[in-house]
Parts: C-alpha cells; sequence; structure tokens
C-alpha cells in the first residue's frame, strides 16, 4: 500500500507560509505539496525531499526524488481512482516543470507571492473542465 503525505507535512508547509506572510497562498500550497510528494513516494525513489522557498514575490515548491520518470497531465476517466493530481497542481501554480539532475530529479512549482489564491470553492468537474478531454 502507498503511503500519502502526513497531515503534519501540510501543516508544516501552512505553519511556514505564516510565518512568510504568505497565508492566503495556504490552501493551494498545501495542496501542491501533497500531491507532488504523494507522487514522488509512489512513483519515485528515496530519498525524497520538500523545500518550500520565498524570494521576492515567488513561491517555489520542489519536491525531489531519486528517479528519472517524470509526471504527465492526463485527463482521468471518471471511473479513475487517480491522475488529476497535476491539473490541480497547475491550476494552483503558474508554471511547473520538471528539471533534471545526474540522480534524481526535481519538479517544481512557482505561485506568485503577491497574487489572490485561486478560490476553493471551485469543483474538481470545474477544474478538469478547463483542459481538453484529448491530453
Amino acid at each position: 500500500m502507498t503511503r500519502r503525505p502526513s497531515p503534519p507535512l501540510r501543516r508544516d508547509a501552512a505553519r511556514r507560509l505564516a510565518e512568510w506572510g504568505l497565508e492566503h497562498l495556504s490552501y493551494g500550497t498545501e495542496l501542491i505539496v501533497s500531491e507532488l510528494v504523494t507522487n514522488a513516494i509512489r512513483y519515485g525513489r528515496q530519498p525524497a525531499r520538500l523545500r518550500l522557498i520565498h524570494e521576492g514575490a515567488t513561491l517555489t515548491c520542489e519536491v525531489t526524488d531519486g528517479s528519472s520518470t517524470a509526471p504527465h497531465l492526463r485527463r482521468a476517466a471518471v471511473g479513475d481512482e487517480g491522475g488529476r493530481g497535476l491539473f490541480l497542481v497547475a491550476q494552483f501554480a503558474h508554471h511547473w516543470g520538471t528539471r533534471y539532475q545526474a540522480c534524481d530529479k526535481t519538479i517544481s512549482t512557482e505561485q506568485s507571492a503577491t497574487a489572490a489564491a485561486p478560490s476553493a470553492e471551485l469543483s474538481e468537474d470545474d477544474l478538469l473542465g478547463q483542459w481538453p478531454d484529448d491530453l
């Protein structure tokens, strides 16, 4: 059974954002952390590392693991249990990508630290409806 990131990891991220005065980004950042760390645990190789970086007007979330496989956007079928995580990540990050090193890879996202957070009231169908079915 694959282990999902524990609630303390999300709480730690929210605490750090509060220290930086970025509470308005907590909802989206907690979702990003959860999805990227879950993917690293499920599909990557250990060790997995998480970094949050606040520089100027940008909040960067980096998750590094010991594999070279990169995630890709896909639209999950109605009955699929997974496959929606990167669509959600893309909703909250204005940029995301993969950087490869000699022995590992890093998935990073960037959020504007000055922009208003997207509404937490959007449904999954609202989010998924923003992309074509053929991804």
